[in-house]
């Protein structure tokens, strides 16, 4: 049983706050994450978008795709419709053996607003759950049967937030519908990190390391202000940093005893003039590998 540790640019580049990473590249960022010991990365825009060239570029940082970002319309689209859509990115990510595609509904989310609160998300109805649940079943096995499996992000902000979401989410969806675990989220977001993994661990396929500065999304609730503004005061951190909140040695533990065997991919986006980029990133990296040595975890290098 073996892990693999990557990482998201979002620190270096990040694309919901351009601006907030503008001293940064994204070869800065695929150079130092191989240098700290990351052996992969999730695709950012700033990458090249066509397979080749992007294949070129992970290749000339010796870096692997471990997983990326996909906006999701399933809300607005029909499911023919979003398989037209998301067609050329999942033949991008089989090509690049990507193992897995990060999904989102981002028709209806608030999360990349800084003018609209996050407690102002959209909420569905459990009925309206279990209506799209039936749509990205479809989808995701359309995905299947490409050779692609699809992650489900559930994020702050959006219709799938909550620990109620994600349990609607999951027991109304086909198998082939698998959960990205996202520690941070599921933090931030008020639902029970180790519990959720104790419920849904047969549908896991892919994770994402977080932590959470609990004062600081306290604030952002009780002060009604937006997911970005949350970035930017500093919500999430990497593990290992003294100030979040997440026992990640216990959940290391949970996903030895599952038998995971995939990425564990860190991603924090916070401002690099308060959080340097490097100096956390080593910070998240070391730290895990520290825990997985404690939970008999083997990290491929």
């Amino acid at each position: 049983m073996r892990v693999k540790i990557g990482i998201s640019p979002i620190a270096w580049q990040n694309d919901d706050l351009p601006d907030l990473t503008a001293a940064y590249s994204m070869e800065q960022a695929l150079r130092e994450a191989r240098e700290i010991g990351y052996t992969g990365v999730e695709r950012g825009r700033r990458m090249p978008q066509d397979t080749e060239g992007l294949r070129s570029y992970l290749e000339a940082n010796d870096i692997a795709l471990c997983g990326g970002w996909c906006s999701g319309a399933l809300m607005e689209r029909s499911v023919a419709e979003e398989i037209e859509a998301v067609r050329a990115q999942v033949a991008q990510f089989v090509a690049l053996k990507s193992p897995c595609l990060v999904y989102a509904e981002c028709s209806n989310t608030v999360q990349g607003d800084i003018g609209v609160p996050v407690n102002d998300r959209p909420k569905l109805s459990r009925d309206e759950i279990r209506v799209y649940a039936g749509k990205l079943s479809e989808l995701a096995k359309w995905m299947d049967g490409q050779g692609m499996v699809l992650a489900y992000h559930h994020h702050m902000g959006s219709m799938i937030e909550s620990q109620a979401d994600i349990d609607a989410l999951m027991a109304a969806s086909a198998p082939e519908v698998t959960l990205l675990f996202d520690t941070g989220h599921l933090q931030f977001g008020g639902a029970d990190v180790l519990g959720t993994l104790g419920k849904w661990g047969d549908r896991v396929r892919h994770v994402h390391f977080k932590d959470v500065r609990e004062p600081v999304t306290r604030q952002v609730r009780g002060e009604n202000q937006s997911f970005l503004d949350g970035v930017i005061a500093g919500a999430f951190t990497v593990p290992g940093d003294p100030e979040g909140c997440i026992d990640f040695q216990a959940v290391t533990d949970m996903l030895k005893g599952m038998d995971y065997s995939g990425w564990i991919v860190v991603e924090a986006e916070q401002d690099p003039a308060k959080a340097p980029p490097y100096e956390y990133s080593k910070m998240g990296y070391e730290h895990i590998i520290r825990i997985c040595a404690n939970s008999g975890l083997t990290v491929r290098h």
